[in-house]
């Protein structure tokens, strides 16, 4: 069992809530740490941006609350009927994260009937705001999270899975019940790499000349992806058009292969370049091949298009495929000059941070 900085950022959240409520001399504690477990971000940036939208949902849902309950009592339906208003309000405003923190305060708020009402409002509410700016000040202080060492470990693993499959089915030797299993899964995979990249383009240095050093990796791990999403694109042609490859004439099927190998193989080498575990250089002899087996391509395929002894229903459902591996092509080649440019200009300023992954 791994505890990563989120479970320790929220735990010590949920602690310093506790104790704050309980030096401020505040009782029911709990509620600061419910408000607390709730406004957890992950990463500095969001909570920033959210802080003042979970101060103005506290405040709203902590008005309707007392409102309803002054003018129709502490019925459950009148709970539930202002749990919908708070839902609806924060949905129009286009304000869903903050959705269940808005909820809570409501349901604390009316959820204890008592003939002090108000002092009893005011006193759920301060501990709502306890919780909130607890968890502000450990997602400002504590455990700034490592982004980009996470982004490139889960890029590298999920890039890994999606070529293995593309050089099985490029070869004929999948297997395809296995295969339908996994597709699922690298999608799910592809959604999680786009929103931690979403996490690390959030990200922030206080320092100018860090954060343009950072902006330029935003910019190369946004091409990572890209490149990655391609050849998931690509596995998933492959996959659906199946048959058609096999019909395709044997001298195409070894080109696409071929040409598939070079690419995969540039990929895995670019990744590699990056953190240093490749030289510079040998990249450049993968770079002409592409470029020579993406002509060869092309060229074979207008060939067996314009050739009336091949019967073209068989395979013409193929070119979506053809067309994807050369766009796939070109955003490598795009994505290793960036690299270059990346070690080759700003030397002192752009360093990479990526640790060995731990096992």
């Amino acid at each position: 069992m791994r505890l990563g900085a989120r479970i320790f950022k929220t735990g010590l959240a949920v602690t310093l809530a506790l104790y704050s409520a309980l030096w401020l001399g505040f009782e029911s504690q709990g509620f600061a740490a419910l408000a607390a477990f709730l406004s957890v971000q992950p990463s500095v940036r969001k909570s920033v941006q959210l802080i003042w939208d979970q101060i103005q949902a506290n405040l709203l849902s902590a008005a309707l609350a007392v409102t309803f309950v002054l003018a129709f009592g502490h019925e459950p339906f009148v709970v539930g009927v202002v749990v919908m208003l708070v839902i609806a309000i924060h949905l129009k405003l286009k304000k869903e994260a903050i959705i269940p923190l808005a909820v809570v305060t409501a349901i604390v708020i009316m959820g204890s009937p008592t003939d002090d009402f108000i002092p009893f409002a005011t006193n759920r509410f301060f501990l709502i705001f306890i919780g909130v700016i607890s968890a502000f000040i450990v997602n400002l202080i504590f455990l700034p999270p490592k982004h980009e060492n996470l982004l490139y470990h889960k890029l590298v693993n999920t890039n890994d899975q999606i070529l293995q499959w593309i050089r099985l089915i490029t070869r004929h030797e999948a297997d395809y019940k296995a295969l339908k299993k996994d597709v699922p899964k690298l999608q799910e995979l592809m959604s999680k790499l786009e929103g931690m990249f979403v996490l690390y383009r959030e990200e922030r240095h206080y320092l100018r000349k860090n954060e343009y050093a950072r902006m330029r990796k935003v910019v190369l791990f946004r091409q990572m992806v890209n490149s990655t999403g391609k050849s998931h694109r690509i596995l998933k042609a492959l996959s659906k058009y199946e048959n058609e490859l096999q019909h395709l004439p044997e001298s195409m099927q070894d080109i696409i292969r071929d040409h598939l190998d070079y690419l995969t193989n540039y990929h895995e080498r670019i990744l590699l370049k990056y953190t240093g575990k490749v030289k510079a250089h040998t990249t450049e002899e993968l770079y002409e091949e592409v470029g020579l087996g993406k002509r060869q391509l092309t060229e074979l395929y207008l060939t067996f298009y314009d050739d009336s002894n091949v019967d073209r229903n068989e395979w013409i459902h193929f070119f979506p495929v053809i067309a994807m591996i050369i766009e796939y092509s070109e955003e490598l080649e795009r994505l290793d000059r960036l690299v270059d440019g990346f070690f080759t200009f700003h030397r002192s300023e752009n360093k990479v941070k990526i640790r060995e992954k731990e096992v």
